[in-house]
């Protein structure tokens, strides 16, 4: 059974997150501490008690924006420790998925907080903890990808997406309608989705050939053309890019 600490220096979002975690099964034991400085005194105490005393927490939830010291501070300073707890952020922003992975995160749980997506969190944790059973999950759908955006849960097809871009931990898949960011490392992307027709240009680029309007050469730099979009194509990658589109002609 997971203990857990609940960090968010608003009261409703605080009283919400407690009563979905008391919810869990997987959860033992959850406290609540209304900014970060409180939150590290209580982590503080959590590991000189050590792994398994009285006072010890095994996963923080913690929102990002908070007065003083922030979620992102404080994740920083765990990481200075020996055996720090677990770090899932639970907050109403996008924009510091990357920095929050950055910083070894679990999850990152986007606000209004859906109880299906706090239980992913959890059990995510709790399989790090080797606290959860082994149960078998169905295979993914091969023809679309689950992307969040505001606590919805969307299903994006894979033929629409024109290229991948690396952003850490993270993937940014854009499409003709905009972009949505993802956990999954370009490699496994391109990896996956090789027999799909989309190829490494770049470190930092997947492309989907069915996508690439113009293939163009300037004075020893190749780039191609993707929508309305042009992306740089490495040195090492240009003559199988050249090879595959030719064929694919």
């Amino acid at each position: 059974m997971l203990r857990a600490l609940a960090v968010d220096d608003e009261r409703p979002s605080l009283e919400e997150l407690l009563y979905l975690l008391n919810a869990d099964p997987r959860i033992g034991s959850v406290e609540g501490a209304g900014d970060a400085t409180e939150a590290l005194r209580r982590i503080t105490r959590a590991l000189e008690s050590g792994p398994q005393g009285p006072e010890a927490i095994d996963v923080v939830f913690l929102d990002v924006q908070m007065p003083g010291l922030d979620g992102l501070d404080l994740a920083r300073l765990l990481t200075g420790f020996a055996r720090p707890p677990l770090v899932v952020f639970v907050t109403a922003h996008e924009d510091f998925a990357v920095r929050a992975f950055d910083l070894k995160a679990v999850d990152y749980v986007l606000k209004p907080v859906r109880k299906e997506r706090l239980a992913e969190a959890v059990r995510r944790a709790a399989e790090l903890r080797g606290t959860a059973p082994r149960i078998p999950v169905h295979e993914p759908d091969p023809d679309h990808i689950p992307v969040e955006l505001g606590g919805v849960t969307r299903f994006v097809a894979v033929d629409d997406i024109t290229h991948v871009e690396a952003q850490g931990d993270y993937a940014r898949l854009h499409t003709d309608r905009g972009s949505h960011l993802v956990r999954i490392p370009l490699s496994t992307l391109e990896d996956r989705w090789r027999s799909r027709g989309f190829v490494r240009i770049h470190r930092r680029h997947l492309v989907a050939l069915r996508h690439v309007g113009e293939l163009r050469l300037d004075a020893g730099t190749v780039s191609v053309l993707v929508g309305a979009e042009e992306l740089q194509v490495s040195r090492r990658h240009a003559r199988e890019l050249r090879d595959l589109l030719m064929r694919r002609a």
